[in-house]
């Protein structure tokens, strides 16, 4: 999941188009397996580390590369792995988003589907059913995921909340209530929200979940089947609250990566934010405690929804190490490692048979939300809808964040769809 889940890169789509020769070796073992993902902060680190670490131990004889990219969010991986797809040198696996985005690399032919790892570890029917149509395609899975993050969160510092006479947030809190709080919290001189823009998949994230608790889960249905009206009503409200709420961010929000802005959170430098629970990840990575430092609430509306972050690995078709490849599929879907792999990333494991008793709080309530609520896929991560609708979203919201233009926003979103680009699932 990420938080940091990138905006694929124009050129990664580009290529998309190519297609690819066969080839690669599946076939053979080897003593080697490279591995490119953008997990490179403070709690994804030890994360991916537990899944080397278990697949290292299970085969001995094999070097894993680490092709990890650091940097912009994870734009800087994808503009790596789009260099190498387009050199004919792909990485045996790489990080990917869930749903459009395992879809666009199937069709394109760059990966190989991976029904035998499902055989082999009874994954398939332990998953929540959208996590597993989001992997298919054409009848057979194409991406192992590693884990589920919640999106729509709120998350905020108890110690300025206190020092600003605002009570926690809890059942039924509203978007209203939401900015006449951020509207407390600068008169008492704390900066409201928290934001990571310079990542712009967080600015995206805030306009998602205020779009998502306007229009609830019948609206994003209507979002997947190409029947939402983004001229309306609904619309120009999510507008008008997010610009308040950026509003309300720091001043240098947009020189702040979401790390970071997850940081300043944890030292009670700003109330509130609005991302992913990758930031959950980072705060217990910081020494902050839940229930002390910090606590969370579903983002104001979205009660009773899961907005479904999912990472995931794919194999590369043209793989030079592919049995290595789908062994390291086959250490990810694994209950005990994805048990510790979630514990250390912040997230929940997608497999309905990991007991989660162990987990934190936070996490078990994950847990039980994934499968309880209504699951959603996001826009922002490139799940729900097609790359070019996702481009132009970011574009739109970035725009908007700047110049507070609804018909530009409007026009943006809308070419997008009008051009047939849509690509809900």
């Amino acid at each position: 999941m990420k938080p940091h889940k990138p905006l694929i890169a124009a050129a990664a789509a580009t290529l998309l188009l190519a297609g690819c020769s066969s080839g690669g070796n599946y076939t053979d073992p080897t003593d080697k397996l490279e591995v490119l993902s953008w997990w490179s902060s403070a709690s994804e680190r030890p994360a991916f580390e537990v899944l080397t670490g278990a697949f290292e131990k299970a085969n001995p004889g094999v070097r894993l590369i680490n092709a990890a990219v650091e940097g912009g969010g994870g734009s800087n991986a994808q503009v790596a792995l789009a260099e190498r797809l387009a050199a004919n040198n792909p990485p045996d696996l790489w990080q990917s988003l869930t749903g459009s985005a395992v879809d666009g690399w199937a069709s394109a032919r760059r990966i190989v589907d991976i029904e035998p790892v499902f055989a082999r570890t009874g994954i398939g029917p332990a998953l929540a059913p959208a996590i597993r149509d989001s992997v298919m395609r054409d009848g057979k899975p194409w991406a192992m995921p590693t884990g589920a993050h919640r999106g729509n969160n709120l998350w905020f510092n108890r110690d300025a909340l206190a020092k600003a006479g605002v009570e926690v947030p809890g059942a039924g809190y509203t978007q209203d209530r939401l900015a006449g709080d951020l509207d407390k919290v600068a008169a008492a001189g704390i900066t409201p929200l928290c934001l990571g823009s310079a990542d712009r998949f967080a600015l995206v994230e805030l306009f998602e979940n205020t779009l998502l608790g306007i229009v609830g889960p019948g609206g994003w249905q209507r979002i997947a089947d190409d029947r939402f009206d983004w001229g309306g009503s609904e619309v120009s409200t999510a507008l008008d609250r997010f610009g308040a709420y950026v509003g309300h961010a720091g001043r240098d929000a947009d020189t702040t990566h979401w790390a970071d802005a997850v940081a300043k959170l944890s030292r009670g430098e700003c109330a509130f934010l609005s991302m992913n629970d990758s930031a959950y990840g980072e705060l217990t990575a910081t020494g902050a405690v839940d229930g002390q430092q910090f606590g969370y609430a579903p983002f104001p509306g979205t009660e009773g929804a899961y907005l479904a972050i999912v990472d995931t690995f794919v194999a590369a078709k043209k793989a030079k190490n592919g049995v290595n490849a789908l062994k390291f599929l086959d250490t990810v879907a694994d209950p005990a490692t994805m048990l510790a792999f979630t514990r250390a990333k912040g997230s929940v494991p997608v497999r309905r048979d990991v007991d989660t008793s162990t987990l934190s709080p936070y996490q078990r309530g994950a847990s039980a939300a994934l499968w309880h609520d209504r699951v959603l896929l996001s826009i922002t991560h490139g799940e729900l809808m097609s790359t070019a609708f996702q481009q132009a979203l970011y574009d739109a919201v970035g725009d908007f964040a700047k110049h507070r233009d609804k018909r530009a926003f409007i026009n943006t979103v809308q070419r997008a769809g009008t051009t047939g680009q849509i690509g809900g699932r």
